[in-house]
C-alpha cells in the first residue's frame, strides 16, 4: 500500500475472499499461509460484522497449511498436498478453494500444480493465486468472482428470461448483507423473477456453476465489480445494470423496480401493481407516525454504496439536511468518485453535503470535528461512536465495522428495509 491508514476498515485482499467463500453455502477455504492467517483474516472482516460469522467453517476451524520456516526455505506444496487431502478427508464440502497467503506468495509455490493434481482425481478444488499483500479486502470480492467466472461458471448454459445474479453486496463487510439480500430478493420475486443472491438461501457452488443462464446481473454498487461484470459479459453473454448505490426508502426502491423492470422488459401492469402495493405498505406505517418525526442536521460515514443510500433517504424521503458525508474506503477511480458524489448531489429538496474521500480514521475523526455546520445526526461505524459522545451528537450504528450489536437479517435497504432504519432513527432519542 503507498500510505498508512489508522484504523483501516477490513483486512488483506485475503479476508475479503475469505469472507465470500465463508458465505456461501458448504463451500470451505483452505489456507496456504502462515500460522495465525486463518484466524486474523476472520477476525478482520466476519469479527466486525455485527457478531456474525460463517457457519460451515471459518477462522480456527479453516484448514491451513501453517507454513514455518521449514516451507520458506524448501517450498511448502508438499504441506500443501497433505492439508488439502486432509481437508478432503474431514470437511464434507461441495467446494474447496485453496488461497495463497503473503508467505506463500512471496516465495512463489506453485499451488495450480497441486490443485491440478486433485482436479484430475475429480475433486472440485480450485487455486486463487492473490497473496494478502495484494490489496484490502473489497479487492477480495472481485478476485472471487474474476475466479468463478475463469473457472468455475459453466459456459452454454440455457437461458433463462426470469432469471437475475445480484453482485455487489459484499457480505461481511456490508454487516446488513443477508437481510439487504433477502430484500431484494423479495422484491424481484414480486415481480415474477428468481433470484440468484449467492449468499442465502443456502445457494452454494451449484447455483455459482449455473449462473451464466442468467437474463441479468444486477450491480447494486457505485464502483465495485466493474471488471468482473465486463468479463462476465464477454464471456456468458449477460449484459449488466449498475445501481449507483444502495436503495433505501421508496423513492429510490422504485427507481431499482422501475430500472431492473425496464432492462427485461417486464409487463408494466404487474410492476405498477408491485410498486403500488409496497408504497402503500411503507406509507400506512408512516402516516402512524405523524407528529414524532423532527428535523436533524446529519453526517454520515460509510462506505459508498451505505452513504449514498443512507443520505438520499433522509434527504429525499425525510427532508433532513445532510451536512457531511465520509467515503470511509478508498476510490481509486475518478469515475467512480463521480459517480458517488452525483449520486449524493442528486438531491430533490436538500443543499449538496461536503463530501470527503477517506479511509484513514484520523482524518474522519478530523472533518467530523471540524464541520463549520452544526451535526445533531451521525450515522456511522462503531470506530465513530466516541466523536458522537465527544460532541453530542445523536448516533445510529450503521456501517461496518460493527462491534457492538449482533446482526442477522436486519436490514436498512429496501421498502421494507427504511421502516427499519426510521425505527432506529427515533429509538435513542
Amino acid at each position: 500500500m503507498s500510505q498508512i491508514l489508522e484504523n483501516p476498515r477490513g483486512g488483506c485482499v485475503l479476508a475479503g475472499i475469505n469472507s465470500i467463500l465463508g458465505a456461501l453455502h458448504k463451500v470451505c477455504p483452505i489456507y496456504h499461509a502462515g500460522p495465525g492467517c486463518c484466524m486474523q483474516t476472520s477476525a478482520a472482516e466476519q469479527g466486525q460484522s455485527g457478531h456474525k460469522n460463517s457457519c460451515f467453517v471459518s477462522s480456527v476451524s479453516l484448514p491451513s497449511s501453517n507454513m514455518l520456516e521449514k516451507e520458506v526455505v524448501f517450498g511448502g506444496t508438499d504441506k500443501l498436498r497433505t492439508t488439502i487431502q486432509g481437508a478432503l478427508d474431514i470437511i464434507d464440502a461441495d467446494a474447496y478453494f485453496v488461497l495463497t497467503g503473503c508467505t506463500a506468495g512471496i516465495i512463489g509455490d506453485d499451488i495450480v500444480s497441486v490443485t491440478d493434481e486433485f482436479q484430475a482425481k475429480g475433486y472440485e478444488v480450485y487455486p486463487i493465486e492473490t497473496p494478502g499483500f495484494a490489496g484490502d479486502s473489497n479487492l477480495g470480492y472481485e478476485v472471487v468472482w474474476n475466479t468463478m467466472i475463469d473457472q468455475v461458471i459453466e459456459e452454454n448454459v440455457p437461458k433463462d428470461e426470469k432469471l437475475v445474479n445480484i453482485f455487489g453486496v459484499v457480505p461481511y463487510h456490508d454487516p446488513f448483507w443477508s437481510g439487504t439480500l433477502e430484500e431484494i430478493d423479495r422484491i424481484l420475486s414480486e415481480l415474477g423473477l428468481r433470484v440468484n443472491t449467492f449468499f442465502t438461501k443456502h445457494q452454494g457452488i451449484a447455483d455459482v456453476k449455473k449462473c451464466s443462464g442468467a437474463a441479468l446481473n444486477i450491480i447494486v454498487n457505485p464502483w465495485l465489480f466493474k471488471g468482473p461484470a465486463k468479463k462476465f459479459e464477454e464471456k456468458f453473454g449477460v449484459p449488466s445494470v449498475r445501481i449507483p448505490g444502495l436503495f433505501v426508502g421508496a423513492t429510490d426502491t422504485t427507481k431499482f423496480v422501475r430500472t431492473v423492470a425496464e432492462a427485461l422488459h417486464l409487463d408494466k401492469a404487474i410492476v405498477d401493481k408491485v410498486i403500488q402495493a409496497e408504497e402503500d405498505y411503507v406509507y400506512s406505517y408512516f402516516a402512524q407516525a405523524i407528529g414524532v418525526v423532527s428535523w436533524k442536521r446529519f453526517a454520515v460515514v460509510a462506505d459508498a454504496s451505505t452513504a449514498v443510500g443512507i443520505t438520499r433517504y433522509l434527504a429525499n424521503d425525510f427532508s433532513f439536511t445532510p451536512v457531511l458525508v465520509v467515503i470511509a474506503e478508498p476510490i481509486f477511480r475518478a469515475e467512480d468518485k463521480e459517480r458517488i458524489i452525483a449520486q449524493i448531489n442528486d438531491l430533490e429538496y436538500a443543499v449538496p453535503p461536503r463530501v470527503v474521500f477517506t479511509a484513514d480514521q484520523y482524518e474522519i475523526n478530523q472533518a467530523l470535528c471540524n464541520e463549520p455546520g452544526e451535526i445533531t445526526l451521525l450515522i456511522g461505524s462503531s470506530n465513530e461512536r466516541e466523536v458522537a459522545l465527544e460532541k453530542d451528537m445523536q448516533f445510529i450504528l450503521a456501517s461496518f465495522p460493527m462491534s457492538e450489536r449482533l446482526v442477522f437479517n436486519r436490514t436498512y435497504a429496501g421498502y421494507r428495509g427504511c421502516l427499519t432504519f426510521t425505527e432506529d432513527l427515533y429509538d435513542n432519542l
